[in-house]
């Protein structure tokens, strides 16, 4: 497995963003699916069965929405 490091040298790092292509909101749930290598439908089924907890969830996703750069055109 390589190391952090390796993987930064080699240019595979994933850096966390909201792709402009697959977002059905914001792009929160898409940019961390591509940055942890999940897919985007089993982090948004995650997130809305997060939702039946209490808690401030709805809030987590407008602050992500917010803080997460969305792509640039020149990435796509």
């Amino acid at each position: 497995m390589a190391t952090t490091r390796e993987r930064a040298q080699a240019g595979t790092m994933n850096t966390l963003y909201r792709p402009i292509s697959g977002r059905i909101i914001g792009g929160v749930c898409a940019g961390l699916a591509q940055r942890f290598g999940w897919k985007p439908t089993t982090v948004r089924i995650l997130f809305l069965l997060s939702c039946l907890l209490p808690g401030p969830q709805f809030i987590a996703y407008i602050a992500l929405w917010i803080i997460i750069p969305s792509e640039s055109p020149e990435r796509v």
